[in-house]
């Protein structure tokens, strides 16, 4: 499928909603172009669930998916954790090739980050995949900094959701 058939929208024409495990196959999808990203964590439907728990993972969790037309182009999903220290963990976090450098990660991760605030969170940490070269750069243009060489942490989610207001979500 060529880019355009992809639905190349420009940024303005991506709608943002919450996920839910019926959800998991789109995203998981979205990935099946990405040779270097490899099949999604086929423990997704069950995290989504309530049924996964990552390690000191606590519940509650949320998740957000981008859509391009009526296509999941990306996505991510958290939850409040005692892992480091920290009181909120990015799981996932995945935007398609095609529709990466246009914001779509950074808006993902401003949902996330006004989910975590609603919860009471400031401390959040995630763990940044390094066989994806885009991950490190990217968390630490949203502010994170590094807390070991796998892991990076915002001290205050609310630097992040302020950067710019989290999109709109899309009415289902």
């Amino acid at each position: 499928m060529t880019t355009k058939a992809r639905g190349m929208a420009p940024l303005d024409r991506v709608w943002y909603r919450e996920a839910t495990s019926a959800d998991v196959a789109a995203m998981a999808a979205c990935r099946l172009a990405d040779a270097d990203a490899g099949p999604a964590d086929d423990r997704m439907a069950a995290y989504f669930e309530g049924r996964h728990h990552p390690q000191q993972a606590l519940l509650p969790r949320a998740g957000y998916v981008a859509l391009a037309e009526d296509s999941v182009i990306g996505y991510t999903a958290g939850h409040l954790t005692r892992r480091y220290g920290y009181d909120g963990e990015v799981q996932y976090l995945y935007v398609a090739p095609e529709h990466r450098r246009r914001g779509v990660a950074s808006a993902l991760l401003r949902l996330l980050f006004r989910w975590f605030q609603e919860q009471g969170v400031a401390r959040v940490c995630v763990n940044a995949n390094l066989d994806s070269p885009p991950a490190v750069p990217f968390y630490t243009s949203q502010g994170a900094s590094a807390l070991n060489r796998h892991w990076y942490v915002w001290e205050d989610a609310g630097d992040l959701s302020g950067v710019r207001d989290p999109p709109r979500l899309h009415p289902r």
